[in-house]
Protein backbone atom coordinates (compact mmCIF):
# COMPACT_ATOMS: atom_id res chain seq x y z
CA UNK A 1 0.00 0.00 0.00
CA UNK A 2 1.16 3.54 -1.03
CA UNK A 3 1.14 5.69 2.25
CA UNK A 4 1.22 9.63 1.36
CA UNK A 5 1.11 12.75 3.32
CA UNK A 6 -1.20 15.62 2.98
CA UNK A 7 -0.58 18.96 4.81
CA UNK A 8 -4.38 20.09 5.38
CA UNK A 9 -7.38 18.07 6.28
CA UNK A 10 -9.19 19.70 3.03
CA UNK A 11 -7.17 18.35 1.14
CA UNK A 12 -7.05 14.57 2.94
CA UNK A 13 -10.95 15.12 2.67
CA UNK A 14 -10.99 15.85 -0.88
CA UNK A 15 -8.03 13.96 -2.33
CA UNK A 16 -10.38 10.69 -3.27
CA UNK A 17 -7.80 8.45 -3.37
CA UNK A 18 -8.88 4.65 -2.94
CA UNK A 19 -8.60 3.80 0.64
CA UNK A 20 -7.27 -0.06 -0.31
CA UNK A 21 -4.30 0.91 -2.65
CA UNK A 22 -3.39 4.30 -0.91
CA UNK A 23 -3.21 5.17 2.71
CA UNK A 24 -3.05 9.03 3.27
CA UNK A 25 -1.91 10.56 6.26
CA UNK A 26 -2.24 14.87 7.37
CA UNK A 27 1.05 15.51 8.12
CA UNK A 28 2.25 19.46 8.24
CA UNK A 29 5.53 18.76 9.17
CA UNK A 30 5.13 20.66 12.73
CA UNK A 31 6.08 17.81 14.43
CA UNK A 32 7.10 14.60 14.02
CA UNK A 33 5.60 11.77 12.68
CA UNK A 34 4.43 8.68 15.11
CA UNK A 35 7.29 5.71 14.73
CA UNK A 36 5.27 3.24 13.07
CA UNK A 37 3.29 5.83 10.48
CA UNK A 38 7.29 7.11 9.73
CA UNK A 39 8.36 4.06 8.71
CA UNK A 40 5.84 3.32 6.11
CA UNK A 41 5.30 6.67 4.32
CA UNK A 42 6.91 6.87 0.45
CA UNK A 43 5.31 10.26 -0.12
CA UNK A 44 5.21 13.54 1.55
CA UNK A 45 3.57 16.54 0.41
CA UNK A 46 4.77 19.65 2.00
CA UNK A 47 2.74 22.78 3.12
CA UNK A 48 1.94 26.03 0.90
CA UNK A 49 4.17 28.80 3.11
CA UNK A 50 6.81 27.57 5.69
CA UNK A 51 8.25 30.79 7.25
CA UNK A 52 10.47 28.08 8.80
CA UNK A 53 11.86 25.55 6.22
CA UNK A 54 14.26 23.90 8.17
CA UNK A 55 11.42 21.74 9.73
CA UNK A 56 12.00 19.86 5.97
CA UNK A 57 14.77 18.40 8.19
CA UNK A 58 11.96 15.66 9.22
CA UNK A 59 11.85 14.38 6.16
CA UNK A 60 15.09 12.36 7.05
CA UNK A 61 13.76 10.26 9.90
CA UNK A 62 11.45 8.59 6.79
CA UNK A 63 12.84 5.53 5.65
CA UNK A 64 10.84 4.94 2.90
CA UNK A 65 10.60 7.82 1.56
CA UNK A 66 10.46 8.19 -2.42
CA UNK A 67 9.02 11.32 -3.21
CA UNK A 68 8.62 15.10 -2.08
CA UNK A 69 5.62 16.78 -4.16
CA UNK A 70 6.00 20.80 -3.31
CA UNK A 71 2.86 22.97 -4.09
CA UNK A 72 4.75 25.50 -4.94
CA UNK A 73 6.49 26.35 -8.12
CA UNK A 74 9.32 27.61 -6.47
CA UNK A 75 12.09 25.06 -4.99
CA UNK A 76 15.34 26.66 -3.70
CA UNK A 77 13.72 26.33 -0.08
CA UNK A 78 12.96 22.51 0.15
CA UNK A 79 16.20 20.54 -1.28
CA UNK A 80 18.72 21.43 0.94
CA UNK A 81 16.59 19.21 3.39
CA UNK A 82 15.49 16.42 0.98
CA UNK A 83 17.67 13.52 2.32
CA UNK A 84 19.63 11.44 -0.58
CA UNK A 85 17.75 8.91 -3.45
CA UNK A 86 14.08 11.05 -3.01
CA UNK A 87 13.26 12.45 -5.96
CA UNK A 88 11.90 15.82 -5.86
CA UNK A 89 9.18 17.41 -7.81
CA UNK A 90 7.09 20.84 -7.81
CA UNK A 91 3.55 22.17 -8.62
CA UNK A 92 4.47 23.83 -11.99
CA UNK A 93 0.80 24.85 -13.78
CA UNK A 94 -1.02 24.72 -9.82
CA UNK A 95 -0.24 28.38 -9.86
CA UNK A 96 -0.41 29.79 -12.98
CA UNK A 97 -3.49 31.71 -13.01
CA UNK A 98 -3.70 32.93 -9.30
CA UNK A 99 -0.40 34.69 -10.02
CA UNK A 100 -1.09 35.96 -13.49
CA UNK A 101 -4.08 37.49 -12.39
CA UNK A 102 -2.52 39.46 -9.56
CA UNK A 103 0.47 40.24 -11.45
CA UNK A 104 -2.13 41.99 -14.09
CA UNK A 105 -3.88 43.31 -10.89
CA UNK A 106 -0.78 45.07 -9.13
CA UNK A 107 0.29 46.62 -13.23
CA UNK A 108 -3.11 47.92 -13.37
CA UNK A 109 -3.31 48.94 -9.85
CA UNK A 110 -0.39 51.21 -10.29
CA UNK A 111 -0.48 52.15 -13.76
CA UNK A 112 -4.48 53.41 -13.11
CA UNK A 113 -3.27 54.86 -9.85
CA UNK A 114 -5.54 52.62 -7.50
CA UNK A 115 -3.76 52.70 -4.85
CA UNK A 116 -4.01 56.04 -4.32
CA UNK A 117 -7.52 56.60 -5.11
CA UNK A 118 -8.48 54.21 -2.60
CA UNK A 119 -6.33 56.05 0.13
CA UNK A 120 -8.20 59.22 -1.44
CA UNK A 121 -11.11 57.58 -0.89
CA UNK A 122 -10.66 57.34 3.28
CA UNK A 123 -10.15 60.98 3.30
CA UNK A 124 -13.23 61.61 1.00
CA UNK A 125 -10.84 63.47 -1.41
CA UNK A 126 -12.01 64.06 -5.19
CA UNK A 127 -8.73 64.19 -6.82
CA UNK A 128 -8.70 63.78 -10.45
CA UNK A 129 -5.42 63.72 -12.78
CA UNK A 130 -4.06 61.67 -15.93
CA UNK A 131 -2.29 58.49 -15.34
CA UNK A 132 -0.28 55.99 -16.67
CA UNK A 133 -2.31 53.73 -18.87
CA UNK A 134 -1.54 49.75 -19.83
CA UNK A 135 -2.49 50.01 -23.37
CA UNK A 136 0.27 50.83 -25.45
CA UNK A 137 2.99 50.31 -23.43
CA UNK A 138 5.93 47.30 -23.69
CA UNK A 139 5.66 44.62 -20.78
CA UNK A 140 8.90 43.00 -20.12
CA UNK A 141 8.05 39.34 -18.78
CA UNK A 142 11.33 38.79 -17.35
CA UNK A 143 10.75 34.40 -16.97
CA UNK A 144 9.42 33.42 -19.65
CA UNK A 145 8.50 29.68 -18.08
CA UNK A 146 4.90 28.21 -17.63
CA UNK A 147 4.04 31.24 -15.10
CA UNK A 148 5.79 34.17 -17.60
CA UNK A 149 3.61 32.51 -20.15
CA UNK A 150 0.38 33.02 -18.02
CA UNK A 151 1.27 36.19 -17.69
CA UNK A 152 1.85 37.11 -21.16
CA UNK A 153 -1.39 35.51 -22.44
CA UNK A 154 -3.46 37.92 -19.92
CA UNK A 155 -1.12 41.17 -21.34
CA UNK A 156 -2.11 40.56 -24.98
CA UNK A 157 -5.89 42.01 -24.47
CA UNK A 158 -4.63 44.87 -23.32
CA UNK A 159 -2.96 46.02 -26.48
CA UNK A 160 0.36 45.75 -24.84
CA UNK A 161 3.87 45.01 -26.48
CA UNK A 162 4.88 41.85 -24.42
CA UNK A 163 8.80 41.80 -23.91
CA UNK A 164 9.70 38.10 -23.35
CA UNK A 165 12.72 37.14 -21.85
CA UNK A 166 14.51 34.06 -20.16
CA UNK A 167 17.91 32.10 -19.44
CA UNK A 168 18.33 31.55 -23.42
CA UNK A 169 17.18 32.99 -26.64
CA UNK A 170 14.80 31.17 -28.47
CA UNK A 171 11.74 31.66 -30.45
CA UNK A 172 8.74 29.28 -28.97
CA UNK A 173 5.54 29.13 -30.45
CA UNK A 174 5.99 32.09 -32.93
CA UNK A 175 7.03 34.58 -29.79
CA UNK A 176 10.95 35.49 -29.75
CA UNK A 177 12.22 34.92 -26.51
CA UNK A 178 15.43 37.07 -25.77
CA UNK A 179 18.24 35.93 -23.70
CA UNK A 180 19.19 37.64 -19.89
CA UNK A 181 22.35 38.54 -21.62
CA UNK A 182 20.28 40.98 -23.72
CA UNK A 183 18.89 42.38 -20.43
CA UNK A 184 20.97 45.90 -20.58
CA UNK A 185 19.69 47.14 -23.69
CA UNK A 186 16.42 45.88 -23.08
CA UNK A 187 15.51 47.55 -20.09
CA UNK A 188 15.53 51.05 -21.27
CA UNK A 189 13.36 50.23 -24.03
CA UNK A 190 10.40 49.41 -21.61
CA UNK A 191 7.67 50.44 -19.11
CA UNK A 192 6.66 47.99 -16.80
CA UNK A 193 9.05 44.74 -15.52
CA UNK A 194 7.62 41.97 -14.29
CA UNK A 195 9.83 39.63 -12.68
CA UNK A 196 8.82 36.02 -12.38
CA UNK A 197 12.01 34.46 -12.75
CA UNK A 198 13.18 31.02 -10.34
CA UNK A 199 15.32 32.22 -7.16
CA UNK A 200 19.05 30.39 -8.68
CA UNK A 201 22.40 31.41 -7.65
CA UNK A 202 22.96 33.10 -10.93
CA UNK A 203 19.20 35.21 -10.04
CA UNK A 204 20.00 36.21 -6.36
CA UNK A 205 20.48 39.82 -6.26
CA UNK A 206 20.40 40.57 -10.26
CA UNK A 207 17.89 43.27 -10.42
CA UNK A 208 20.81 45.59 -8.16
CA UNK A 209 21.29 49.48 -8.61
CA UNK A 210 22.63 48.91 -12.09
CA UNK A 211 19.90 47.06 -13.34
CA UNK A 212 17.11 49.48 -11.76
CA UNK A 213 19.21 52.67 -13.14
CA UNK A 214 18.76 51.03 -16.81
CA UNK A 215 14.76 51.24 -16.20
CA UNK A 216 13.66 53.81 -17.66
CA UNK A 217 11.92 57.05 -15.78
CA UNK A 218 8.51 56.55 -14.46
CA UNK A 219 9.02 52.71 -14.95
CA UNK A 220 7.29 50.06 -12.96
CA UNK A 221 8.98 47.00 -11.43
CA UNK A 222 6.87 44.00 -10.55
CA UNK A 223 8.15 41.24 -8.60
CA UNK A 224 6.11 37.96 -8.53
CA UNK A 225 9.11 35.70 -7.88
CA UNK A 226 11.35 36.05 -4.80
CA UNK A 227 12.17 38.84 -2.73
CA UNK A 228 15.97 37.99 -2.91
CA UNK A 229 15.81 38.50 -6.41
CA UNK A 230 16.11 42.33 -5.96
CA UNK A 231 18.48 44.23 -3.83
CA UNK A 232 15.89 46.22 -1.73
CA UNK A 233 18.00 48.98 -0.64
CA UNK A 234 18.65 50.02 -4.23
CA UNK A 235 14.84 49.56 -4.85
CA UNK A 236 13.77 52.00 -1.66
CA UNK A 237 16.86 54.57 -3.51
CA UNK A 238 14.97 54.69 -6.66
CA UNK A 239 11.35 54.74 -5.04
CA UNK A 240 11.84 57.19 -2.80
CA UNK A 241 13.18 59.84 -5.00
CA UNK A 242 10.11 58.58 -7.52
CA UNK A 243 12.23 57.72 -10.37
CA UNK A 244 10.86 54.64 -10.18
CA UNK A 245 7.48 52.90 -8.95
CA UNK A 246 7.11 49.14 -7.43
CA UNK A 247 4.50 46.53 -7.21
CA UNK A 248 5.65 43.52 -4.49
CA UNK A 249 4.09 40.18 -3.63
CA UNK A 250 7.40 39.30 -2.21
CA UNK A 251 9.81 40.96 -0.45
CA UNK A 252 13.22 40.71 0.69
CA UNK A 253 13.29 40.44 4.12
CA UNK A 254 10.01 38.52 4.18
CA UNK A 255 7.26 39.03 5.81
CA UNK A 256 8.21 42.39 5.66
CA UNK A 257 8.83 44.32 8.99
CA UNK A 258 6.31 46.69 10.08
CA UNK A 259 8.59 49.77 10.59
CA UNK A 260 9.92 48.58 7.06
CA UNK A 261 10.56 52.21 5.12
CA UNK A 262 9.47 50.15 1.52
CA UNK A 263 6.02 50.11 3.23
CA UNK A 264 5.58 53.66 3.26
CA UNK A 265 8.00 54.42 -0.48
CA UNK A 266 5.74 56.78 -2.88
CA UNK A 267 4.70 54.32 -6.07
CA UNK A 268 5.09 51.19 -3.91
CA UNK A 269 2.24 48.84 -3.29
CA UNK A 270 2.95 45.60 -1.64
CA UNK A 271 0.89 42.54 -1.33
CA UNK A 272 1.87 39.73 1.58
CA UNK A 273 2.68 36.89 -0.79
CA UNK A 274 -0.90 35.67 -1.72
CA UNK A 275 -0.40 35.70 -5.75
CA UNK A 276 -1.54 31.52 -4.93
CA UNK A 277 -3.56 31.92 -2.40
CA UNK A 278 -6.60 31.43 -3.97
CA UNK A 279 -9.46 29.33 -4.04
CA UNK A 280 -8.49 27.72 -7.32
CA UNK A 281 -5.78 26.37 -6.25
CA UNK A 282 -6.56 23.51 -3.66
CA UNK A 283 -8.45 21.87 -6.36
CA UNK A 284 -5.85 22.50 -9.21
CA UNK A 285 -3.43 21.09 -6.87
CA UNK A 286 -5.51 17.89 -6.31
CA UNK A 287 -5.93 16.99 -10.23
CA UNK A 288 -2.07 17.14 -9.73
CA UNK A 289 -1.85 15.09 -7.15
CA UNK A 290 -4.24 12.31 -8.11
CA UNK A 291 -2.05 12.31 -11.78
CA UNK A 292 0.94 11.80 -9.59
CA UNK A 293 0.23 9.08 -7.44
CA UNK A 294 -1.22 7.13 -10.10
CA UNK A 295 1.88 7.67 -12.14
CA UNK A 296 4.00 6.74 -8.99
CA UNK A 297 1.75 3.65 -8.63
CA UNK A 298 2.31 2.76 -12.36
CA UNK A 299 5.70 3.01 -12.19
CA UNK A 300 5.17 5.92 -15.04
CA UNK A 301 7.49 9.06 -14.94
CA UNK A 302 6.22 11.61 -12.88
CA UNK A 303 5.38 15.55 -13.83
CA UNK A 304 7.65 18.36 -12.87
CA UNK A 305 10.45 16.67 -10.99
CA UNK A 306 13.15 18.90 -10.44
CA UNK A 307 15.41 16.86 -8.88
CA UNK A 308 16.51 13.66 -7.83
CA UNK A 309 18.41 14.17 -4.68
Amino acid sequence: MLTITLPYRRLVDSLGADPARVRVVEWGLTEPLAADVAAEVDVVVVPYYMADSGILARLRALPRLRLVQLPSAGYEHALPHVPPGVIVCNARGVHDAGTAELAIGLVLASQRGIDVAVRDQLDGRWAGKTLESLADRRVMVLGYGSIGKAIARRLEPFEVEVVAVARTARVEDGVVVHGMDELPGLLPTVDVVILITPLTEKTHGMVDAAFLARMRDGALLVNMARGKIVDTDALLAEVSTGRLRAALDVTEPEPLPADHPLWHAPGVIITPHVAGNTRATDPRLLRLLREQIARFEAGDPLLNVIART
